[in-house]
């Protein structure tokens, strides 16, 4: 076959179809190339370009066509002609051609290369076997859940970014995980060893197993080529069905060796700043191009500069179509021509293009002044920031600059807290410029910080790390950045270019900031805020633009009952039609679930499209453990239990071998189930009268109580009963947040009432409320909201206050915060729940009514429904086989959790440095 389709304008082959493809050809319609030049695209795989950094969602939900990059008519728009599943085979420099798989032969006058990367599979026995895989293309995600069908236990090989997702792909399919990592800790090139033991406790919680610092030294199978195991350098054996190999990539440059291009010692094709190769009619982008500065990136962000450098190169270069014919002398296929050929080259290695690139009358010449004036005007690429932020297994993980502290003299100042999963570093310079640092488990100034890189910040370093509460506030606004603070590293946007903008969809539009993964959104609302050029993003997340009090307003007075149907008419418009992300999905299934009588639909919040939108410790109804156990956690209203029930719970502790502990909550906790006994276990419970008590939800905990007068000689009301009726009457009311409250039947207070969210203190008259209160991480005493209330005035306050709270607070804020924050405070919220400043009483009462006569156990509803207790199964492929990874070992004549820690070497709890 021959190219029979010739223009009078050039022609551009672009030779793969990637993230980093699809991002170059939009450039050259933003440059109106693609109306001067004939653009051919050569795709390997049978699908356009679709998001792979967004891979893993495909098993949350997403189906390949919501991961396609381009618009459907963008081709056709812009007059592009893209071959599908029809690789590139063979170049040939000297005539300029490219023939394809299918036999196609394509004239160019200008080759980009966007071949990606590979797959690196480690060169050990059976790694070839039936059940091996790699993690790379949807095709490879396909045939992955395809095996896990017939699986039960699955080992990645990798645990850096890739390798984590991969995992967490397999524990989503029902499989028992192992993750083989060659380096002593996981995320080695993004994370320190404090990171490192921060995500590993992490993930080891989540029930994962992870072997650090061993390698895979043979793939073992059976008589018939299946995977049967993995046998590791330590001398350890894995049973495992399914192997998934995510051990790094390498770039593709093949096509590149073949016809003589220079590539690197240790591969990639060998690039200028100007991305152009040692032949000046080809270009190479993304992952397949070793740079200026030596380096392969493996990020989208820096394929995505190297793809618009190339576009302004050519759109300098080509000539407008009319009455021309090819490219002009300062264009792509003619700039630096004679001097180009191996000049300015990144690397060394073999320069097998002894043979000078031909050169075609017309259309390729000498360098010329022409040509130099073309390049100067062109930002060329010489390397890029490698700063991530990525959520792995719903843990936030981000590094920036120098994070592993290479620069000499510098210093490093840490914050770790192994409760709660938390590590930050910063690195230092002895002048106190930030040079770098690493975030693990706690990224919110991820954006903030990152943009300081290399600037003095305007509070010691100490005080960036600490938590809420733990030091003197620190508020890093926009102001503190410079004008050339990069805040969207995707597309390399600074704040200056930002701030020139008077809005969030001008933004996108003019800078592509914010159109990437998301991440920069907050600051740049923050920054149009304090430039004067709109209000400050309030919006829930990325896919939300509203606040959760705004979506629950939303959801009642238009009576949403689906998060789709809610995502799709009132998102951002570049989420509608997605899937959602974890922020606004367990917000929004929480909103419907505490609106599902006024809505009138099912409160049970794994019904149907709400048992996606739930939290990890909803999906089960209970608290997941730190070894991948659960806690079962019955109801005790008031603290009052009969020797009847205590006697229960003793049998269902010792049948099941579970931990038991009393509470600062007046209630017993029982650790240590499987999931599959969950059921079990609470079918007896049930039988003997018990609820479950909602400690997996952000929903009423319980209601404490003292003895209060019956038996306390200073008591002055019943507390008992009074805590009892609370308890009853708010059970399993969703909210924003946890809700706890407590009555003290006497001024003495031992119930701690005022820690709580609303608490309430017998007096002679009658019960004060109380309301605000936090005993937490961050305490403070509940304010007083009315006092000498008879017990209905008391039922119709909290009911006010309660449905308001619900109704106008923001995700996972306490009534603490909220109180605090909530314009007009205390006293607004005294005239709208007292005084019915607003006339909203009457709804908010009938809202509560309508809750408490919906209420159903939901535990008693899941075990008399065989459809819902199937989703409590170890592994969905084998539902009678229980996890082996949960392991106890003896303590104290109970057990405890079986575990394997990593040391972290820096002091937990405070700062070093």
């Amino acid at each position: 076959m021959t190219d029979t389709y010739r223009t009078p304008v050039p022609t551009i082959v672009v030779v793969g179809h990637g993230m980093v493809g699809q991002r170059f050809l939009e450039a050259l319609a933003e440059r109106d190339v693609t109306s001067r030049a004939r653009v051919v695209v050569l795709c390997e795989e049978p699908r356009a370009a679709y998001d792979r950094v967004a891979l893993t969602s495909y098993f949350s939900g997403r189906t390949p066509d919501d991961l396609t990059l381009a618009e459907p008519d963008f081709m056709a728009r812009h007059g592009i002609e893209l071959y599908l599943d029809d690789p590139a085979e063979t170049v040939d420099r000297a005539t300029r051609t490219v023939v394809s798989r299918a036999g196609r032969v394509f004239t160019y006058d200008t080759l980009v290369l966007a071949t990606g990367s590979y797959p690196f599979v480690p060169p050990v026995p059976g790694k070839d076997a039936t059940g091996c895989f790699v993690y790379r293309t949807i095709e490879d995600l396909l045939a992955i859940e395809e095996y896990a069908m017939t699986a039960r236990t699955g080992a990645v090989v990798g645990g850096g970014l890739l390798g984590l997702e991969a995992a967490g792909a397999l524990k989503g399919l029902g499989l028992r995980t192992h993750i083989v990592e060659f380096a002593p800790r996981l995320m080695p090139a993004q994370v320190d060893e404090g990171g490192g033991a921060a995500l590993l406790r992490t993930i080891e919680e989540m029930g994962l197993t992870v072997h650090a610092g061993v390698g895979t030294q043979e793939v073992t199978t059976d008589a018939g080529g299946t995977v049967t195991g993995m046998a590791l350098s330590d001398g350890s054996v894995l049973d495992t069905d399914l192997v998934v190999f995510s051990a790094g990539v390498r770039p593709r440059d093949q096509l590149a060796r073949d016809c003589g291009l220079r590539v690197g010692e240790r591969g990639g094709i060998a690039v200028d700043e100007h991305c152009r190769t040692s032949d000046p009619a080809v270009f190479a982008i993304g992952e397949c191009a070793l740079a200026a500065d030596g380096k392969v990136y493996g990020l989208v962000a820096p394929g995505y500069e190297m793809a618009t450098t190339v576009a302004d190169v050519l759109a300098a270069g080509i000539s407008a179509p009319a009455g021309a014919a090819g490219i002009s002398a300062a264009g792509a296929a003619g700039i630096s021509a004679a001097g180009a050929a191996g000049a300015d080259m990144a690397a060394s290695g073999t320069d097998t293009a002894a043979n000078a690139p031909a050169t075609e009358a017309g259309t390729t010449g000498p360098a010329d002044d022409a040509t130099d004036a073309a390049l100067a005007g062109v930002r060329g690429f010489t390397g890029a920031d490698m700063s991530t932020k990525l959520k792995l297994l719903g843990v936030d993980v981000a590094s920036f600059g120098d994070a592993h502290g290479a620069a000499p003299g510098c210093s490093s100042v840490m914050y770790a807290d192994a409760r709660a999963g938390v590590y930050k570093k910063l690195v230092v310079d002895p002048d106190g410029t930030l040079l770098g640092g690493v975030l693990v488990g706690d990224a919110d100034a991820y954006g903030m910080l990152r943009a300081m890189t290399g600037s003095v910040p305007p509070v010691p370093a100490e005080q960036l790390v600490l938590p809420a509460g733990a030091g003197a506030a620190v508020e890093l606004g926009p102001a503190a950045l410079p004008d050339d603070a990069v805040i969207c590293s995707c597309h390399n946007v600074t704040k200056g270019a930002i701030c020139a903008c008077s809005s969030l969809p001008e933004v996108k539009k003019c800078t592509k900031a914010g159109t990437g993964c998301g991440s920069c959104v907050k600051v740049i609302g923050q920054l149009l805020a304090a430039n004067g050029s709109g209000p400050a993003d309030k919006g829930l997340c990325g896919c939300f633009p509203y606040t959760r009090g705004e979506l629950y307003e939303i959801v009642r007075t238009l009576r949403v009952t689906s998060y789709a149907t809610l995502l799709d008419s009132h998102g951002r418009e570049e989420a509608r039609g997605g899937d959602g992300c974890e922020i606004c999905k367990p917000t929004v299934g929480s909103i419907i679930a505490s609106l599902a009588p006024v809505l009138g639909v099912s409160g049970y919040v794994l019904d149907g499209e709400q048992a996606a939108l739930q939290d990890t410790n909803d999906h089960f109804l209970a608290n997941i453990q730190r070894n991948g156990s659960y806690s079962i956690v019955p109801r005790i209203p008031g603290g009052e239990i009969t020797p009847e029930k205590l006697i229960v719970i003793g049998e269902v502790a010792r049948d099941f071998g579970l931990y038991t502990k009393i509470t600062g909550g007046q209630r017993i906790d029982l650790f240590g189930a499987r999931v599959d006994q969950l059921p079990m276990i609470w079918t007896r419970l049930v039988d003997a009268g018990f609820e479950s008590g909602h400690a997996y939800g952000k929903s009423l905990r319980t209601v404490k109580s003292c003895v209060g007068q019956t038996w306390c000689r200073y008591g002055v009301q019943d507390s008992v009963r009074m805590a009892i009726d609370l308890e009853l009457r708010y059970r399993g009311l969703r909210s924003p947040h946890k809700l706890k409250s407590a009555v003290s039947g006497c001024a003495r207070e031992c119930a701690e009432a005022r820690g709580k969210d609303f608490g309430v203190i017998a007096t002679a008259n009658g019960w004060n409320l109380y309301v605000g209160g936090n005993g937490g991480a961050d305490p403070r005493h509940a304010d007083l909201l009315a006092q000498d209330l008879s017990d209905a005035e008391l039922v119709r306050l909290i009911d006010r206050f309660l449905m308001f709270y619900i109704r106008t607070a923001d995700r996972l804020e306490r009534t603490s915060a909220w109180l605090e924050r909530i314009e007009g405070g205390l006293d607004h919220v005294r005239d709208v729940v007292v005084h019915d400043s607003l006339g909203l009483c009457d709804e908010l009462e009938r809202m509560m009514a309508a809750h408490v006569a919906g209420y159903r156990d939901e535990w008693a509803e899941t075990i008399n429904d065989p459809d819902r207790l199937r989703r409590f199964v170890s592994f969905v492929n084998a539902p009678d086989a229980p996890d082996p990874s949960v392991k106890f070992v003896p303590e104290r004549d109970q057990v405890k959790p079986d575990l394997t820690f990593l040391p972290l070497e820096t002091l937990e709890g405070a700062t070093a440095r």
